[in-house]
């Protein structure tokens, strides 16, 4: 929508997110099944996190990788649930113009950031199979230390300007979002002004990101792939083919929905098909990751065995 250069506009103070229109009794049951999602999202992705931090065993850089992945999906998550459950039962579903874009640039960024984990786990598993001699040598305690700050921190930086630009860009109504989270093409197609370069930069920032990120995994297990088909040892193929299936699933997960979504700000997929495919990796996938996880690695499994019965046992006495 643009403004002509006589017009008055009036800046939004707030927005309101329509989330999922429906009958009162419906949203009761949306938040119901929403509020367990969300429960069970944050149970397995902690209990993954303590199971790493207590058992010593899992004190290695796989492990340590895959505990920070578990904390990131946490805040990933928390970003958008709360907020869309507190909207079930709100008759106003509004939320104020600073909310709005901190959770645009919480979301994203936390996004940005699994994608970097993605990739540092895919470069672990590199370097375990096929340098299994120099691994120990280049994946130290400091590298390994270095890895988890860089992908944690690299989101913040990246998506900073984005989130500058289209939060000042002119807002003058409507200030209806047609989603149920502060989803960065809606809230540029409610701008009065059209910025084309706004959208350029976050369009090619988006698509860099994904596309570099993707290729440089799927590069990772062509590598490794190949060095698995050499291996000699039946057991060691099947242990390495186990260890990256639940790396790979998760990957698919993130990046096919993901890609359908932000390659381009323009995307013409209908409103509600945007909404389904937002609720899948920004509420499903971090669901099904610990399941992933610890359902096909036996060290994970029993020591969240260990947790649950120590657990117990405090509960008994």
């Amino acid at each position: 929508m643009n403004v002509s250069s006589g017009e008055i506009t009036h800046p939004v103070s707030h927005f309101i997110l329509l989330g999922f229109p429906s009958s009162p009794e419906k949203q009761l049951l949306y938040f119901g099944l929403f509020s367990v999602t969300y429960t069970l999202t944050l149970m397995g992705n902690a209990a993954i996190a303590c199971a790493v931090r207590w058992d010593r065993r899992l004190h290695t850089p796989m492990y340590i990788l895959l505990g920070n992945f578990s904390l990131l999906e946490i805040c990933y998550v928390t970003t958008t649930v709360p907020n869309m459950l507190a909207n079930f039962l709100s008759t106003s579903k509004s939320i104020s113009f600073v909310s709005c874009f901190a959770q645009f640039y919480f979301f994203c960024t936390f996004g940005c950031d699994e994608g970097f984990f993605l990739c540092i786990m895919a470069f672990d598993r590199y370097l375990a199979i096929c340098r299994p001699l120099h691994y120990p040598r280049i994946m130290t305690r400091q590298l390994c230390t270095g890895l988890v700050i860089f992908g944690w921190s690299c989101g913040f930086i990246i998506f900073l300007t984005p989130v500058v630009l289209i939060s000042q860009l002119s807002y003058c109504g409507p200030n209806v979002i047609n989603h149920f989270m502060c989803d960065p093409v809606p809230l540029m197609m409610l701008s009065c002004s059209e910025d084309t370069t706004t959208q350029l930069i976050y369009s090619s920032l988006n698509s860099f990101f994904m596309i570099s990120t993707f290729v440089f995994i799927l590069c990772s297990y062509a590598l490794v792939l190949l060095a698995v088909v050499r291996m000699p040892s039946e057991s060691g193929k099947q242990k390495a083919f186990s260890t990256c299936a639940s790396h790979l699933a998760v990957v698919t997960l993130f990046y096919g929905s993901i890609m359908m979504m932000y390659i381009s700000p323009e995307s013409g997929h209908p409103v509600e098909m945007q909404k389904i495919i937002t609720l899948f990796y920004s509420v499903i996938t971090p669901l099904c990751n610990p399941l992933i996880y610890s359902l096909r690695n036996k060290e994970m499994k029993a020591a969240l065995r260990k947790i649950f019965r120590t657990e117990q046992s405090v509960h008994k006495i």
